[in-house]
């Protein structure tokens, strides 16, 4: 079993950091940074559970979900994560959208 906590405390501090942002950074492209890295996220966990089918997207919830629509899609990936080559993917996928939303 992988130990998931380092994926977990990157995305809830993204999560916590959108949470405080304000309207105007998330319309600048902070929330939309955030739903791709949903997206991917749940894509992952889907592909790693359900080999074969095709994933489904993740819909666009409005920017005040942003936060929430990561922290689901992270906690349904840990549950699959299988090595820990999948799990750093994961925290530098985080990592690098947190930096590019600017949050």
């Amino acid at each position: 079993m992988v130990d998931t906590t380092p994926l977990t405390r990157a995305v809830d501090h993204f999560a916590d950091r959108l949470r405080a942002a304000p309207q105007s950074r998330l319309q600048r492209g902070a929330a939309a940074e955030a739903l791709q890295l949903a997206r991917e996220l749940a894509c992952r966990a889907q592909v790693l559970e359900d080999p074969g089918t095709e994933p489904r997207l993740m819909p666009d919830a409005g920017m005040f979900a942003a936060a929430d629509q990561i922290t689901v899609a992270v906690h349904d990936l840990a549950l699959v994560l299988k090595d820990e080559g999948q799990l750093e993917q994961a925290v530098e996928l985080v990592a690098q959208a947190q930096q590019r939303a600017g949050v």
